[in-house]
């Protein structure tokens, strides 16, 4: 199969006209690349793991799409959420949650790496509403693992801590944990891919 093959059957595992112009997708194709074989196996062997079904799976993708920016992705995998029975609350919530976590990997970044030179910083209450962490559609557990992986993308190491802390306390083994962080680097390197 040639890479442009590989490319064409990329774009359609995501729900994406093949004829739809990416940039960074057709250089890499061009020059023959073997990351697209690669991107095309990992999305899905991630999208296909026996610790996250295809719904939560659909609505991760979702969420770190909407927090990559990535428009036409976060289209795409709001259609496949839908397709597997995410309701429209379920898939509203998703870019809730990436929007939730825009504002607060910021701000629990800043109090981290500020920590230490200015402790001022850390008794200062937050003064960020954050209602829809209290009781989501979603459901607590699966809204903290999206949460978690997020914050993974972000590099918002306090809100990673707090949010695998808080999953394992819910019940989720450290193999949902692990794969729904390898599904987020995953998207991550999609949303590059197809820019």
């Amino acid at each position: 199969m040639s890479l442009n093959e590989t490319k064409i059957d990329l774009l359609k595992d995501i729900g994406l006209d093949e004829n739809t112009v990416f940039p960074n997708l057709d250089f890499m194709s061009e020059g023959e690349t073997r990351f697209l074989r690669d991107l095309r196996i990992n999305l899905k062997n991630t999208l296909g793991s026996q610790n996250i079904n295809l719904k939560e799976a659909y609505l991760i993708a979702t969420a770190i799409a909407a927090n990559e920016g990535h428009k036409q992705l976060t289209n795409a995998f709001l259609n496949y959420a839908k397709q597997n029975g995410a309701s429209e609350a379920e898939n509203a919530e998703a870019l809730a949650c990436a929007s939730t976590l825009a504002v607060n990997n910021v701000f629990y970044r800043f109090k981290h790496f500020i920590k230490g030179s200015n402790e001022n910083y850390q008794s200062m209450p937050a003064g960020v509403k954050m209602n829809v962490m209290m009781n989501p559609v979603l459901g607590k557990e699966l809204f903290e693992l999206m949460s978690l992986a997020i914050s993974a993308v972000n590099g918002c190491e306090s809100c990673v801590n707090s949010h695998e802390e808080s999953v394992r306390k819910m019940g989720s083994s450290e193999a949902r944990i692990f794969d729904t962080i390898r599904l987020a680097s995953i998207i991550r390197g999609l949303c590059v891919a197809l820019n």
